[in-house]
């Protein structure tokens, strides 16, 4: 080990000089003797390995505490132990870590199931989920964002300052949460920091994740595309993971709409209203379990002139864009069939998702256009498109077809699919609809084979 690799314990004792650091003693190998400790109280002097461990749980608010260990060749990837409850079992383990030469630090456990967030920011990007300690990061399901931008997020989730100052030019472990906690009783708890020499790190914003699912994919997505610059009408998200909080910019319409998020896309399934309903209401009758729903938005209406969405183009191609005159929510559930749009509005529209692409890769948006500007009503991330605008599934014919209408509406269409992958039977649509509404989106990621075919015409070869 070198100077500028300082054991772990060191660091920590020196980052509680000047942040909010979990409370916590460290101890030393062999004789597990006191080397630090960062208490909200002094640590009562001449006291045993079991009275100092007692003593942290008396001021640890879940009464429990984890242990780490390090050694000065590996200051990582060590054996640790989450929310031990007993000082005399606490000694044991760091009696025994101690005789295989082993440094250990004991801190107080803080609740990682209180809707908060752990992660790592490290070369420009910062990674993270609920319901987790910083080892979240070596886990699937990780929510990363650029650094800037992902911390912009977090603060406008929960509305407290993150503030790490130089801290953010190393590799930072932290977690931030609802309630005040550590040393200094701040939200934000700083767990590790450490050189960072891999230089700057480019990846793309991705998600479904975990924070999305915690969040609703709805309200995840919003929030993202309101962080990069973009229009998002003013919306409020009542979850049920987090405090109410709130984003976006006035339409100054003064309408609402009430949106369900489920944790993932699920096309025209749960209710969007135009007008505020009660959400403990519509959570209890659309959601009974509490796990189909994440949250409810009220978001702003928009003056639209024309509405819409979009699928990303094939290739290098632009993205495609479809919509009709005033208010889209019938066009979206495949009631209204797409019109021809201004080309000034298709424009701007492919401008907005041309600049989301470059940060996001694929996307669709539900989109309306006030006669001025670009809203972003809905952003999701979009499967990678295939060499139809609805794909025919499988080469095997099916064993039949059944016949969707489209004015027959969405949740026939939904119970025709399920029946159908268990019939072994392809769907015929009969009707037009937008290739970029719920009608279309359910098409596109049918899993069983899909023919088109307009009204009273033969079918369409996809």
């Amino acid at each position: 080990m070198t100077a500028s690799q300082p054991l772990k314990d060191d660091v920590l004792a020196e980052l509680a000089k000047s942040y909010n650091v979990a409370q916590f003693i460290s101890f030393g190998p062999h004789d597990a003797a006191v080397r630090h400790h960062e208490l909200r109280a002094p640590l009562p002097a001449d006291v045993s390995l079991e009275d100092s461990l007692g003593f942290l749980l008396h001021l640890s608010p879940s009464k429990t505490i984890n242990i780490r260990s390090f050694s000065v060749d590996q200051q990582s990837g060590n054996p640790f132990h989450y929310g031990i409850a007993s000082a005399s079992c606490a000694a044991t383990i760091i009696r025994d870590l101690a005789g295989a030469g082993f440094f250990t630090i004991a801190n107080e456990t803080i609740d990682v199931d209180d809707g908060g967030v752990s992660g790592v920011a490290a070369g420009g990007i910062v990674e993270f989920a609920p319901g987790d300690t910083p080892r979240a990061v070596e886990k699937p399901g990780i929510a990363r964002l650029p650094l800037e931008i992902g911390f912009e997020v977090l603060k406008t989730i929960y509305r407290f300052q993150i503030a790490f100052g130089d801290l953010i030019d190393t590799r930072l472990e932290f977690s931030l949460h609802p309630l005040r906690c550590g040393t200094r009783n701040e939200h934000a708890i700083v767990w590790e920091s450490s050189e960072y020499v891999a230089g700057q790190l480019q990846s793309a914003i991705s998600w479904p994740n975990r924070f999305s699912r915690f969040l609703g994919d709805k309200a995840f997505g919003l929030i993202v595309a309101d962080a990069l610059g973009h229009n998002v009408p003013s919306t409020t998200v009542i979850s049920r993971n987090v405090a109410p909080f709130s984003f976006g910019a006035r339409t100054q319409s003064g309408e609402w709409w009430t949106r369900t998020a489920p944790p993932e896309p699920v096309p025209g399934k749960y209710t969007t209203t135009l007008g505020w309903v009660d959400p403990f209401d519509l959570l209890q009758r659309e959601d009974e379990s509490g796990c189909n729903l994440a949250s409810v938005l009220a978001q702003e209406g928009v003056d639209s002139q024309f509405s819409g969405a979009t699928r990303p183009g094939e290739g290098d191609a632009p993205d495609v864009v479809e919509g009709v005159a005033g208010r889209g929510d019938e066009f979206m559930l495949g009631q209204h069939v797409p019109t021809t749009l201004p080309q000034c509005v298709v424009e701007d529209v492919r401008n907005v998702t041309a600049d989301l692409r470059k940060q996001l890769g694929p996307v669709r948006i539900e989109w309306a256009h006030d006669g001025t500007k670009v809203w972003v009503l809905q952003m999701h991330r979009a499967d990678v498109t295939t060499k139809h605008p609805v794909r025919m599934t499988g080469t095997a014919e099916p064993d039949s077809w059944v016949t969707y209408e489209t004015a027959a509406g969405l949740e026939t269409l939904r119970d025709l699919l399920d029946a159908a992958s268990d019939a072994h039977q392809g769907i015929e649509v009969v009707g037009e609809f937008g290739l970029t509404s719920h009608v279309g989106e359910l098409l596109a990621k049918a899993s069983v084979p899909v023919r088109v075919r307009a009204a009273g015409m033969g079918v369409d070869c996809l």
